[in-house]
């Protein structure tokens, strides 16, 4: 993966894309003149990852671009924000101030409605193993401006940390976080949508694993929570209790832990 910018870029831009191509230990790239097509060929990297001032895109030949958006998290976030009930807060039985280690990020929308439904007092940390995922939403994280002040605060406080979610689970001290939550990549899409498409080339297509499962329950203080198809046979193989909602295509499941 090589990280650039739009043309004509502000110093504080360019700042920027160097700054997370030395997180990430990838090549910036200076804009110049190229065209995209120019970059491939010059640096000879497929992935490439735009910082612009007011977005962050990755590109991959024959994929739709990937631009960081909450998408329906920031719809979610502000009904949380109004006061309503959001299903995978109330499956985790979350309270504000609990923390959250979201094991699988993708594109952050989850950690975003934890972090503004857990407050100033939470911490939000979101693991994904995806280098090009990483970068773009650590950047789209920092970065990204909504209109909603509570949402943009609360996308700054999630903590984005590039690791795969055993090695960092059996990293961790027992009982050292309320909530750890996992929403792996289903086997079969549900849907063939813009957003998640071009995600699924980069996401972890394994199944999760029951040594993933007991190191979360180690860790975790209050619950372990699944999202998974409803009527999923991984809520029995992994022993969660599903919660099924009337005509809803996804359930989540539940280990609640006895302290």
């Amino acid at each position: 993966m090589i990280i650039t910018t739009g043309f004509d870029p502000i110093p504080e831009i360019v700042l920027r894309a160097q700054s997370l191509a030395e997180r990430t230990g990838t090549e910036y790239a200076p804009r110049g003149k190229f065209s995209m097509t120019k970059l491939v060929e010059h640096y000879r990297d497929e992935e490439i990852l735009v910082v612009l001032q007011e977005a962050v895109r990755l590109i991959t030949p024959d994929m739709p671009l990937m631009e960081f958006h909450p998408s329906m998290g920031f719809v979610r976030a502000k009904r949380i924000i109004r006061g309503e009930v959001d299903p995978m807060l109330e499956a985790a039985g979350m309270v504000p101030g609990d923390s959250v280690l979201d094991c699988t990020a993708g594109l952050g929308g989850d950690s975003l409605l934890f972090a503004v439904h857990g407050g100033g007092n939470s911490v939000v940390t979101a693991l994904e193993s995806s280098l090009p995922l990483y970068a773009l939403l650590f950047e789209g994280m920092s970065h990204y401006i909504s209109g909603q002040k509570k949402v943009n605060e609360a996308l700054r406080r999630v903590h984005v940390v590039h690791s795969d979610h055993l090695a960092y689970l059996q990293a961790q001290p027992d009982k050292s976080v309320d909530i750890v939550y996992f929403d792996p990549m289903f086997r079969v899409p549900l849907t063939n949508s813009a957003a998640i498409s071009p995600l699924r080339q980069f996401a972890n297509a394994a199944a999760l694993s029951p040594e993933s499962v007991a190191e979360a329950v180690r860790v975790a203080r209050k619950t372990v929570l699944l999202k998974e198809k409803a009527l999923s046979g991984e809520f029995s193989r992994l022993g969660f209790t599903e919660l099924l909602r009337a005509s809803a295509k996804t359930s989540y499941g539940v280990i609640s832990i006895d302290n």
